[in-house]
């Protein structure tokens, strides 16, 4: 309980000093949230977004997952995805994965790891279109670190075959699409690809064609 508490302490405290700085700091937040990022990131608690961005409440909408995937059949993912588009306006869309990320290394193995398998499998198909380049590499850790960066190019590719991106950008130009890798060892964020709206993707038959059309999603 010891620890619980201390995180209620820490809140008051960081609350206090919040209010000490800007005296309307909350009343701010409360009537307003216009953030001009979504951020769909690795659920690891080594890599707090705000923190690595020093982004401040009210700037930056969050989504996190085990790898930051994005998934077609995650509704959670989807309804924030849309959220963010179509309500927000956000801006960018960020995928930032990091480097060591656990859940690519268990992907990697040949290892059941119970009901997280059926996640996983998503960064297995990424490693199976890339596996030659892959196995090229020296060392395990060059190999994992790649998958990351590859996977975080792919789930940037999955984006952009949503029908909510792609309608979005016919509608309102935008939002941009980026992948980044945070390094844990400098924390040091390293852009991988970045989509502007309109952006072709890697096959005609991703690209839906009636998108003007009133539909939801």
């Amino acid at each position: 309980m010891e620890n619980l508490e201390g995180l209620l302490r820490e809140n008051k405290a960081w609350a206090r000093k919040m209010v000490e700085q800007d005296p309307e700091f909350f009343e701010r937040l409360v009537n307003v949230q216009q953030p001009e990022f979504l951020w769909i990131g690795c659920s690891d608690s080594r890599v707090p977004p705000d923190q690595i961005t020093q982004t401040r409440p009210g700037q930056i909408f969050i989504h996190r997952n085990i790898a930051n995937m994005v998934v077609h059949t995650d509704l959670n993912l989807l309804s924030v995805l849309q959220y963010a588009v179509d309500i927000l306006k956000v801006k960018h869309i960020i995928v930032c994965g990091h480097y060591g990320c656990g859940g690519v290394k268990a992907a990697m193995t040949r290892h059941s790891f119970g009901l997280i398998n059926k996640w996983l499998r998503n960064i297995k198909d990424v490693y199976r279109y890339h596996q030659e380049e892959i196995e090229e590499l020296a060392t395990d850790d060059e190999k994992v670190n790649r998958l990351i960066e590859l996977n975080v190019k792919e789930q940037v590719l999955n984006l952009a075959k949503t029908s909510i991106i792609q309608k979005s950008w016919i509608t309102h130009k935008g939002p941009h699409l980026h992948g980044w890798v945070y390094d844990l060892h400098d924390g040091v964020i390293r852009p991988q690809l970045d989509l502007h709206p309109g952006a072709k993707l890697d096959h005609p038959i991703f690209e839906y064609d009636n998108l003007d059309e009133d539909q939801p999603g």
